[in-house]
């Protein structure tokens, strides 16, 4: 148990900073001083330019693969105890498919941490996702069924901001429970949104069946932005993702990490 709680812990505050960098960049972006490319590795390159840079990154990296882990426990072993039902299958396909987008983005880490750069451009994953699943045999149903679990996770989050659904995960201290509602609930509805704009370009790219339809994060927001009064949307996103930041950090303080099976513990502790 232990174990899993600081596996946990140490995967959402790596999110959390890669996020409340994202965030941060957007915002910056959305008031004309600059930010370069809203993504998650242009986060991790900001992380390797400061003091110190290949020592924090690298930590960063072993957070971001402890969250790949703890993702992967969600999926396979239920420790959410979320329903056998549809709704409750989805949301874990979708955690297997956070993890393997995850996992890029911990390679990328810690190959720059190590001075052992892994290549690759994008965001955070999709587009090698993509390109992974159409080399499978019927890769393009793959990477359909990928785009609408990502399109799942994406509404899920909105009604869960909606309803307050993460409170039954998060036990937050009474004195500032409504403050902290507040960031939980724009950060969770913004990626959402997120989220359904980067499930419909993977089922672009299985439909045209070319995985750099894909789009990353960036993509997500430049499609904001060119929207009517896409200046104003984009500024109410990024404001979203620093806020996701925000909640990230609150789930690695206040997250339940409900009992594993004995089973699961001991795979742990072996």
């Amino acid at each position: 148990m232990e174990r899993l709680a600081i596996l946990a812990k140490l995967g959402y505050s790596a999110r959390g900073i890669v996020y409340v960098l994202v965030g941060g960049m957007a915002v910056l972006a959305a008031i004309g001083m600059g930010g370069g490319n809203v993504e998650a590795r242009s986060a991790l390159d900001i992380i390797l330019s400061q003091p110190l840079g290949r020592i924090w990154l690298g930590l960063v990296a072993v957070g971001l693969l402890s969250f790949v882990i703890w993702r992967l426990v969600q999926a396979v072993t239920n420790p959410d105890h979320q329903p056998a039902s549809p709704k409750g299958y989805l949301i874990r396909a979708g955690m297997l498919i956070s993890a393997a987008t995850y996992i890029g983005l911990a390679l990328y880490a810690g190959g720059h941490a190590l001075s052992m750069p892994t290549g690759g451009e994008g965001g955070g994953g999709e587009q090698g996702l993509a390109t992974w699943l159409m080399r499978q045999p019927f890769g393009r149903y793959l990477a359909g069924i990928a785009g609408f679990c990502i399109l799942g996770a994406g509404a899920a989050q909105i009604v869960k901001a909606v309803k307050g659904g993460y409170r039954k995960y998060i036990a937050l201290p009474p004195d500032h429970a409504r403050k902290l509602d507040l960031v939980c609930a724009y950060g969770l509805a913004a990626r959402g949104a997120i989220f359904l704009i980067t499930g419909g370009f993977f089922l672009l790219a299985a439909f045209l069946v070319d995985p750099a339809q894909a789009g990353s994060l960036t993509d997500a927001m430049a499609w904001v932005r060119a929207l009517p009064f896409g200046g104003v949307l984009y500024g109410i996103a990024a404001l979203g993702l620093f806020a996701f930041g925000l909640y990230s950090f609150i789930e690695a303080r206040y997250r339940r990490i409900p009992d594993m099976p004995d089973m699961t513990l001991q795979a742990l502790r072996a």
